[in-house]
């Protein structure tokens, strides 16, 4: 595994509540921190949720402590797909997309996320130690997959609850 190649994780889930319902808590960029052990959540700098809009991103992990990353809104359709960019919108040190879709009466809701090919924690972790490069993509992978799955869950509890 090389950071060259972008890797990521994605995970998916089926909600039973209505897409707009669905959409509104995913466009909630505070959302993930009721859910994750890392991210502690996130301000808006511009006008958001829109296409274009930046906002500030708060988490803590133990290997490289607090910190705040300003991310871009890269991908808005409404009611389908919201994604954003992080540290550099050209250059981005990751990517992050919710992608929604009708099947029945339930709402597919998918979470992805690539690493790269821009600067970050990992970049920084894998400069120092070149050899590791593949280990620490493969265990940051699986640390972001834990926290999407937590998030995707908890989005369709809220979203089913409301119903």
């Amino acid at each position: 595994m090389r950071l060259q190649d972008q890797p990521g994780t994605w995970v998916r889930v089926d909600v039973a509540a209505p897409i707009e319902r669905v959409w509104e808590i995913v466009t909630d960029i505070e959302l993930p921190a009721r859910f994750s052990d890392e991210f502690l959540g996130a301000t808006w700098i511009s006008e958001g949720p829109e296409l274009g809009a930046s906002f500030l991103g708060r988490s803590l992990h133990p290997s490289i402590g607090e910190r705040e990353v300003e991310s871009f809104v890269d991908v808005y359709e409404k009611g389908r797909s919201f994604g954003w960019a992080t540290v550099d919108r050209a250059n981005p040190g990751s990517r992050w997309r919710y992608d929604l879709s009708a099947n029945g009466d339930l709402v597919q809701l998918r979470y992805s996320m690539s690493i790269g090919p821009g600067p970050s924690g990992i970049s920084l972790a894998i400069e120092a130690m070149p050899e590791l490069e593949s280990r620490i993509l493969r265990r940051r992978i699986l640390e972001h997959h834990a926290n999407m799955t937590r998030t995707v869950e908890g989005i369709k509890s809220m979203a089913e609850e409301a119903e």
